[in-house]
């Protein structure tokens, strides 16, 4: 590829980052700066979203390990995730990329698609015990550009003792008509349903897909009869009083505020909540989000994926490599997945993970069924699918629109 055309794919690629407004998972903000790469071959560089890290922390004294185990020095950057992005991107345009580089996964592909990774092919990242529907949001055009060091996704929380109150025993929960008729008797006991985030953000679409995609719906296909009846699902709740209307701008953070009240039967929320849930002062469970028919929705996964950037320089490529895969080894991954409150990306590290906390066993299922957002070779469309999405979700439970006319111009829009 010449200079030019690759420019011309950076500046692309960083408007549809842009784009892509992150959700709150499990990483706090904080700031980071953009150092160049230390000078020598003897110092490697490695850029995360995670700030919340100082130098005194496990994930920082993981990175020197690994860097004295290739037998370099580490000079590690932390950024706030929603930068990260564009500061690759800018790097990448001044051929001063990290050497390896942990992104959060639905930005993968845009990167890829600006020609800024590596592909596992040409990095030889082993990627072969990586459950491959985690493995998904690295890919794109068949090829796969890292592998992920962790997973988060949506679960539904619940509150046991406004469920035993209500005469609802979770165990009948199974599906949609199941879930909606122990929100009707929880209402009936005078309590309150189910909370979640419907803000007309990235956050909205991320709590909406696990029933869009419980459903049986295609994000190519918005207006589907399948997709309505998702959104029809919500806006009865609200209709029939089953959810607040707060969810309209609730973020995933003030529908676990609620959550927390302990007035709710249910909420909708992350792995990232589990030490709230802990301080909540009372005792909760822990549910896939089921689908419209039973069994486990599809829920989306939140997590990054550790990358290595293309480089000037291709003799640095072996001792990323090396870096890459003890950041990623199995023994590092359990300690590190714990850390950050992420299931691990590998069923061998999952089963260690279940054996040593039983309350794990409901979000490794879940992580089990999850889907990457721009899986299905989405890649750079998934964005501008995702603002129509959540447009039409806005629109549709504030009462603009009927689901049906609401998703049927998100559709129009998305095309």
């Amino acid at each position: 590829m010449n200079s030019s055309a690759r420019q011309r794919r950076l500046i692309a690629a960083a408007l549809t980052a842009m784009a892509v407004a992150v959700t709150a998972t499990a990483c706090s903000s904080g700031a980071g700066s953009a150092d160049t790469k230390g000078a020598g071959s003897g110092t490697y560089t490695v850029w995360d979203p995670y700030p919340q890290f100082d130098k005194t922390s496990a994930w920082a004294k993981l990175l020197d390990g690994c860097g004295t185990e290739a037998g370099v020095k580490i000079k590690r950057t932390a950024f706030d995730t929603s930068d990260l992005p564009n500061k690759t991107l800018l790097a990448a345009q001044q051929d001063n990329s990290p050497d390896v580089l942990i992104v959060d996964n639905p930005v993968v592909s845009t990167l890829a698609e600006a020609g800024v990774l590596t592909t596992t092919d040409d990095n030889e990242l082993d990627t072969s015990k990586v459950n491959p529907n985690l493995l998904a949001a690295g890919q794109s055009g068949g090829k796969t550009y890292g592998t992920p060091i962790g997973a988060n996704t949506l679960a539904l929380y619940y509150n046991k003792a406004v469920l035993k109150d209500a005469g609802v025993d979770i165990a009948s929960v199974k599906d949609w008509k199941s879930l909606t008729a122990a929100l009707a008797k929880v209402k009936k006991a005078g309590k309150k349903g189910i909370t979640f985030s419907a803000i007309g953000t990235e956050e909205g679409s991320f709590q909406f897909l696990p029933w869009f995609w419980g459903s049986g719906a295609q994000l190519t296909a918005l207006d589907s009869d399948q997709a309505v009846s998702a959104l029809s699902l919500w806006k009865n709740w609200l209709d029939k009083g089953y959810a607040p209307n707060s969810v309209i701008n609730n973020t995933q953070t003030t529908s676990w505020q609620e959550f927390a009240s302990g007035d709710y039967a249910f909420a909708e929320n992350g792995t990232w909540q589990l030490a709230g849930a802990e301080k909540a002062g009372f005792e909760y469970g822990v549910l896939p989000i089921p689908a419209s028919g039973g069994g486990n929705a599809a829920a989306p996964t939140g997590g990054e994926f550790v990358t290595i950037p293309v480089q000037e320089d291709t003799g640095r490529y072996p001792t990323t490599q090396k870096l890459a895969t003890c950041l990623t080894n199995s023994d590092n991954l359990y300690d590190t997945d714990t850390t950050l409150s992420y299931v691990a990306p590998t069923s061998e590290v999952q089963d260690k993970q279940v054996a040593a906390n039983a309350e794990l066993k409901p979000w490794v299922d879940a992580v089990k069924a999850a889907k990457g957002r721009t899986s299905d070779d989405l890649g750079t469309k998934y964005p501008k699918i995702s603002e129509q999405m959540w447009k039409a979700v806005q629109s549709a439970l504030s009462g603009s629109e009927s689901p049906k006319d609401a998703l049927a111009t998100a559709q129009s829009a998305a095309q």
